[in-house]
């Protein structure tokens, strides 16, 4: 399907539902640019149309690290190489989609926590 802006319930439902089919599409397929566009427009639409509460995506990492019991090292596979979880939770490195779909995964909280810091 051709994405364009959306404008109605009904096409922020569509992408919304096409979005979850493919959350996991491989990183550099046609499905994947395809789940970029629409992560950028369903926030657009939000943004727009729902008054979302900001929330801060390192101190939700960092609240839901304390409640799991974790510590820096173990978000090494999720995030990268030492220093790259370093520079994310000391806020010196933005989290990019990529991260945000980890995150998302290995937290279990909606992935527009992180979007919002995405790059």
């Amino acid at each position: 399907m051709n994405w364009k802006v959306l404008k109605t319930e009904d096409d922020y439902n569509k992408a919304s539902i096409r979005m979850m089919e493919i959350f996991n599409a491989e990183p550099n397929t046609a499905e994947s640019d395809e789940l970029d566009l629409l992560m950028v427009l369903i926030k657009d639409y939000d943004e727009k149309h729902y008054q979302l509460p900001e929330l801060d995506a390192l101190e939700v990492i960092k609240y839901k690290m304390q409640e799991m019991g974790i510590k820096a090292k173990d978000l090494e596979p999720i995030i990268g190489s030492k220093g790259h979880v370093s520079a994310i939770l000391s806020g010196k490195r933005e989290i990019t989609l990529k991260m945000a779909q980890k995150l998302k995964n290995y937290f279990r909280i909606p992935a527009e926590v992180f979007l919002h810091n995405a790059s």
